[in-house]
């Protein structure tokens, strides 16, 4: 690991992939739960986790930089089933990407169980991992000007749900009616750093 001072009282820690941020990530937020960790924010992202509001960075960049990558945090217990229909207008490009039929892209997704690993990009957007290596897909050549919210969408290795109308250059491969994002909830976002997730086909899939 390596820790670089940020701003006044911030440190980014960096880490070799998205599994040890994920597991640095649940592991600071345990030690901030236990009252061992004073720190503001925690914001988990691809390769690292950033700690904002600090009381005595110093130590804590000492220390981080000394240990190892700590293990696997448990699994949630819980999963978050998001109801979709694949009916998206690049779930054709995908399938031949994959080298599969759209009806098996589809069974492919939808069999996977995944999680997400970090959140950012729109408010209640989280970026999902879990389908393997080899189901990777490029990002469009040409992003859209306009994303409808509820699209689900591949980029590289993630799975992600626009949960609002914007600009994406994701490849969209089906639709879902479940609110990501909603200021009336508590929490206002769906899905967190850490949330099991399982798409369910519904109807015209």
């Amino acid at each position: 690991m390596r820790a670089l001072p940020v701003g006044d009282d911030a440190l980014l820690v960096e880490v070799t992939s998205g599994e040890e941020a994920q597991a640095l990530h649940a592991d600071l937020l345990r030690r901030r739960a236990e009252g061992t960790l004073s720190v503001r924010e925690i914001v988990p992202a691809a390769r690292t986790v950033l700690l904002d509001g600090l009381t005595d960075r110093s130590r804590l960049a000492a220390e981080l930089t000394a240990a190892e990558a700590p293990a696997a945090p448990p699994r949630a217990r819980e999963v978050v089933e998001i109801p979709v229909r694949y009916d998206g207008p690049d779930l054709a490009d995908v399938a031949a990407h994959w080298g599969v039929t759209e009806r098996e892209a589809a069974r492919i997704h939808a069999d996977t169980e995944f999680s997400v690993a970090f959140c950012g990009f729109a408010p209640g957007f989280g970026y999902l991992t879990g389908l393997p290596r080899r189901y990777d897909v490029p990002r469009r050549a040409t992003p859209r000007t306009a994303v409808p919210a509820g699209s689900v969408a591949l980029a590289g290795p993630y799975t992600g749900v626009y949960p609002r109308s914007s600009p994406g250059g994701w490849q969209l491969i089906g639709t879902t009616d479940t609110v990501l994002w909603d200021h009336a909830r508590v929490p206002a976002a769906l899905l967190s750093p850490g949330t099991r997730v399982r798409f369910v086909p519904g109807s015209g899939s």
